[in-house]
């Protein structure tokens, strides 16, 4: 059943294709009958208007030349010589077979139109060497005289070959224009008969053939219902299974989700916790220690050194136990800053900002909420950890002048905003974009910190034109 399917499909595609192809070959063929066809007419009436036109340039000549030898006054301002050579060049043009004007024009001759031309030329040839003596400076009167009687006599044969040259040159024009009519009758009819051989050997059995289809679907329309029925009741206990399927697969991976959220913030809590520990130690170890050092090389200042250069190392001695002393209180402020565990969030960025601000020499505004009230310490440790890398992040990579910190808190929202008017970098997965590339796991810490806090962190960067972090609680 399919292989005749696929025969008779076949068998009708082709005789299809075959009618299609013939409907567009007469179609094509009476476009560009009727366009040559325009064509030839447009040339044709040109080539009529200039053989017309030679009739009156001969008669112009004709009168122009009694006048000169008469020696008559007139108003015609026409040049006699400019008249000649047209009139001369048009008939070259005309027997030869191409017009050349504003452009190329074809002249298309029957043999008829060449015998035409053959009789014209002797009188032509008479007339025109009147002319060309009439037109001469130096011929003397008598032989201009002769030559007007010459043109006067051959004259009207001229104007009467050249009558029938025009009306010959519009028959053969018109016989063009009645074969382009019979053409388009035979290309109308032929199309047509396509289209009703198309009709009776093509649609006629597609439509018997398209009933027969109909009827075998009905038949298993009827059949596929009762299967579908069947298959209804099935569907309806897979898609329980499914959805159960998917609910437990959703909760499984909300575990996931929570159980990797409780391990990063056990994570972050340890590194903070052990922040913590390192900077007390620093501060109450070494800081203090350092602190002891320096107070001993204070006493040690008042001893009278014998040599300039003994007392010279001492004082590079006391600078250097002085900036060892201020790089130990920098790293444990760093490690966790004892304002912000003193006096607040607000208080602890401020003076992050300030100092950062000192050690890089770029302009840092800090712009608080102005609200008084603490946060939770986790809330604290972990916002200020995200401006600490932010900062970090934007006088390190993006070589900016200014950047802008503002916090704002209302109605149980937070709102943190960094901001510098650097070079950019692009967000496109770390992929390599003009130099500036988005890497390392400083954002990925800060995005987890934002949503171990209940919140989401977006990043607004484009190159040159600066970077946006906008952190929302």
């Amino acid at each position: 059943m399919q292989q005749l399917d696929r025969q008779v499909a076949r068998r009708l595609t082709r005789f299809y294709v075959i009618a299609l192809l013939m409907v567009a070959l007469l179609t094509v063929s009476g476009l560009v009958l009727v366009r040559r066809t325009l064509a030839d007419l447009n040339d044709d009436g040109r080539v009529v208007n200039v053989a017309g036109r030679q009739r009156m340039l001969s008669q112009q000549l004709t009168k122009l030349a009694l006048l000169r030898t008469q020696s008559l006054a007139h108003a015609d301002g026409a040049n006699f010589s400019t008249l000649l050579q047209t009139w001369h060049q048009n008939h070259e043009q005309l027997r030869n077979g191409e017009l050349r004007m504003e452009k190329r024009y074809v002249v298309r001759k029957s043999p008829r139109l060449d015998s035409m031309f053959r009789r014209l030329e002797p009188t032509f040839g008479s007339i025109y060497r009147g002319f060309s003596t009439i037109s001469d400076g130096e011929a003397t009167a008598a032989e201009k005289a002769g030559a007007l009687r010459i043109v006067l006599a051959q004259e009207p044969a001229f104007l009467r070959q050249m009558d029938e040259l025009v009306f010959q040159y519009d028959a053969e024009s018109l016989a063009r224009v009645q074969y382009l009519q019979r053409m388009e009758w035979l290309l109308g009819l032929g199309t047509l008969l396509i289209l009703l051989i198309e009709g009776l050997f093509i649609f006629r059995p597609v439509v018997r053939y398209t009933q027969e289809v109909i009827k075998m679907l009905t038949r298993s329309e009827e059949e596929l219902r009762h299967t579908n029925e069947r298959l209804a009741a099935t569907n309806q206990v897979l898609v329980t299974t499914q959805q159960e399927l998917l609910r437990t697969t959703e909760e499984k991976y909300q575990l996931q989700v929570a159980e990797k959220k409780v391990r990063s913030a056990a994570l972050l809590e340890g590194q903070e916790e052990e922040r913590r520990r390192f900077a007390r130690e620093l501060h109450d170890g070494i800081g203090q220690m350092l602190t002891g050092v320096k107070l001993h090389a204070e006493k040690l200042k008042q001893v009278s050194f014998p040599e300039e250069k003994q007392r010279k190392r001492f004082e590079d001695l006391r600078e250097l136990i002085q900036e060892t002393i201020q790089t130990t209180r920098q790293v444990s402020f760093n490690l966790m800053p004892s304002v912000l565990g003193d006096f607040g969030l607000e208080a602890a960025l401020q003076l992050l900002a300030d100092q950062v601000a000192a050690s890089s020499g770029i302009q840092i505004e800090y712009e608080g909420s102005g609200e008084e009230k603490r946060l939770p310490p986790a809330t604290e440790i972990g916002l200020y950890r995200i401006v600490q890398e932010a900062l970090h992040n934007a006088v390190k990579h993006a070589q900016a002048s200014r950047i802008v910190v503002k916090m704002d808190r209302s109605r149980g929202r937070i709102k943190l905003t960094i901001e510098d008017e650097g070079e950019g970098f692009s967000l496109e997965g770390g992929k390599e974009k003009e130099g500036r590339i988005l890497v390392g796991s400083g954002i990925e810490n800060m995005r987890t910190r934002a949503d171990l806090l209940g919140g989401e962190m977006t990043i607004a960067s484009r190159l040159g034109k600066g970077t946006k972090i906008l952190v929302k609680i």
